[in-house]
């Protein structure tokens, strides 16, 4: 294992105090119970926003914090879901007085314990509404999951979601969005090789050298076959199918295309994805509207790359262009 780390075990505090050192002014560390919110607090009379989950998927999680997305966010260790007591703290500093909404990635873990944190926020009289994200289209269920699991697509409802509760939405509201916009999407992905969790110290799967696996998990769960490797069209044409066939895009729909890096691919292969998708989609013709591609849902240093469909129209173009910042993603400020 070749790491840029001091101690396994301590290279997850390490990287959050560094983490929150170099963005004080977007998004502050609090301990016991661990997680992160908006520096100077939650806006008064703001719906508030947190998500959670494993880390080693950054930029999620603390990277998403700040205006126009998360108020606040939960982080578990590698590839762990966070705990009820986390989920508690970080509902607490997001609510500004108008309710929290709880976006959950669709693991198994992550969803009991975001049950057990909305349960205990609620008994502080907080108002907590929740919506499970699952854009993923490789597989039914999965190893961590019932039903479809949620990968890059999240990055894009938690920016739509976070503008509607910016903008002055109410609970409700913001709820209706969220689960329009986990509606809209559809995501698939694939893995050139396995990444390693280093409290583990080995690969967390095997892939020989000469293999690609498509519509894998950003945690090294199965996806829907294994293959030699082939040419980037190829590769995109497999995803790409994947989610037309499951959004069932139709000749003059707008859309989002997002190709989103799992840690290793370097920009320059994302993009050659994009060329081949856009050219695919134009040709269908399907307008491409709004674009995203970069390293946004990681796994580690896991080398693939996913691809993200998402159907627009004028409020959820509206929300996606609405301006952010982050540490994770800026703009329009």
């Amino acid at each position: 294992m070749k790491k840029i780390i001091n101690q396994p075990e301590d290279s997850l505090a390490e990287f959050m105090r560094g983490f929150s050192k170099a963005y004080h002014d977007v998004v502050a560390l609090h301990d016991e119970p661990l997680h992160f919110a908006r520096a100077g607090g939650a806006t008064s009379g703001k719906v508030g926003v947190i998500s959670g989950g494993g880390s080693g998927h950054e930029p999620l999680g603390g990277g998403y914090v700040g205006v126009g997305m998360l108020d606040a966010a939960a982080p578990g260790q590698y590839f762990s879901s966070p705990t009820p007591g986390q989920i508690h703290a970080a509902t607490a500093s997001a609510h500004g007085g108008a309710g929290v909404l709880h976006v959950v990635l669709n693991y198994t873990g992550d969803v009991l314990n975001f049950e057990s944190g909305a349960e205990l926020a609620e008994m502080d009289d907080i108002e907590v509404s929740t919506v499970i994200l699952d854009d993923d289209v490789a597989v039914e269920d999965s190893t961590f999951t019932a039903g479809r699991r949620a990968v890059a697509g999240s990055i894009v409802a938690m920016k739509v979601i976070g503008a509607a509760a910016e903008r002055g939405d109410d609970l409700a509201k913001v709820t209706e969005i969220a689960k329009k916009t986990n509606d809209a999407m559809a995501t698939m992905g694939l893995a050139l090789t396995p990444c390693i969790v280093p409290t583990q110290g080995e690969p967390s799967f095997d892939l020989g050298p000469d293999e690609l696996e498509l519509g894998i998990g950003v945690h090294g769960e199965p996806g829907v076959r294994r293959v030699s490797m082939m040419p980037a069209d190829d590769i995109t044409d497999a995803l790409l199918d994947a989610v037309v066939k499951d959004l069932e895009l139709s000749s003059g729909e707008d859309v989002l295309l997002f190709i989103n890096g799992l840690g290793a691919t370097p920009l320059s292969e994302q993009y050659i994805m994009y060329n081949r998708a856009s050219d695919q989609l134009e040709a269908m013709g399907v307008n491409i509207t709004r674009s995203l591609v970069g390293n946004y849902f990681t796994s580690l240093e896991m080398a693939g790359a996913s691809l993200t469909v998402m159907r627009l129209d004028d409020d959820l173009t509206s929300l996606f262009d609405a301006p952010v910042h982050t540490a994770g993603w800026r703009a329009g400020m």
